[in-house]
């Protein structure tokens, strides 16, 4: 029931009560669409919401840096992941979530004093910043009608325990029961106990590294990662999954009830780069159809990584594709 003040207030705004309660609906043949932000990773997080609300998609996996201090440098994520560079539409122009100090700056290596102190300064604020930020956030998202459905931290050997629980946290005051993670293997098992006190789901973000068996990108470094909590998952990145070698279609039929949603992107075989939708090889159609067929409830979020003009065009592009690999 809605008290007699919010009527008023809906009122005097001059609109109808379903209009301002109006969700956005990117569900396409049963098939939830959605976006990572990082795929707006050249506009805080007000013009990526809005970008969002213009193009119709509304569903959302958010990406740490959209809502933590712009110029923070932080350790090298692994290749691939959002961060990481390589393959995308580069980095964040100066002033941007998770810009360089200068625009288009190379980062220095990791052993940087500079570096070092700005990632000291980010744990800092990690631990201190109020949770009412991350409300705020979740605000935002529900005002604008697009469901906050999963929260981008990637964990990596630089937190420490304290930063670590501080990040399932955030994900409780954002209101979402998933973290993915671009993690490690060793990383991830020490984020058990806090997983299974928080009873927050992880899910671990695959690459294409197939050399270093410390990465998630082999299914059986899914499997070793599920194998250590009920509240691991994974976070199937097709594009990066199916350039490494495997199939993303078998492996959805197979492990659909530990997926916790899907990144969509479009990649050359054998660790080829990141293309427009449909220059690839990446199955997206086929993926896309077996959600539909299968009905499985796994949210299918766009990840823009490759080379474009803007980032709001290309994302609309890539939604038409959905719509029309599932008509």
């Amino acid at each position: 029931m809605y008290s007699r003040r919010t009527f008023g207030k809906l009122a005097l705004a001059g609109l109808p009560l379903s209009m301002a309660l109006a969700k956005i609906n990117s569900k396409i043949s049963g098939v939830q669409l959605g976006v990572q932000s990082y795929s707006f990773r050249d506009r805080p997080l007000d013009a990526a919401i809005q970008a969002m609300k213009e193009i119709g998609l509304g569903e959302c996996e958010l990406y740490a840096s959209h809502v933590e201090p712009a110029g923070m440098m932080r350790p090298r994520p692994p290749q691939g992941a959002p961060g990481a560079g390589g393959g995308g539409a580069g980095r964040p122009p100066q002033g941007t979530p998770g810009g360089p100090p200068e625009a288009g700056a190379k980062r220095p290596p990791q052993n940087d004093p500079a570096r070092l102190a700005a990632r000291e300064e980010l744990r800092k604020w990690r631990l201190s910043v109020s949770l009412d930020h991350f409300k705020a956030v979740r605000k935002q998202f529900d005002d604008a009608g697009i469901n906050l459905h999963a929260y981008n931290l990637s964990f990596n050997d630089s937190f420490t325990d304290e930063e670590i629980d501080r990040g399932f946290q955030m994900a409780r005051a954002l209101g979402v029961r998933v973290i993915t993670a671009s993690t490690t293997v060793t990383v991830a098992r020490r984020l058990v106990p806090f997983a299974e006190k928080h009873k927050i789901t992880v899910a671990m973000h695959g690459h294409s590294n197939l050399t270093d068996p410390n990465q998630f990108a082999k299914p059986e470094s899914f499997a070793a990662a599920m194998a250590l909590s009920k509240y691991f998952a994974v976070n199937l990145d097709i594009g990066h999954f199916f350039a490494a070698g495997y199939d993303p279609v078998e492996y959805i039929e197979a492990h659909h009830d530990r997926i916790s949603n899907l990144h969509l992107k479009d990649r050359k075989k054998n660790e080829g780069p990141n293309v427009p939708w449909g220059e690839g090889d990446t199955p997206i159609k086929q993926v896309l159809q077996l959600l539909k067929d299968k009905k499985y409830p796994i949210p299918a979020d766009i990840e823009y990584e490759y080379k474009g003009e803007d980032a709001a065009a290309e994302v609309k592009k890539c939604f038409d594709y959905c719509r029309n690999a599932l008509a």
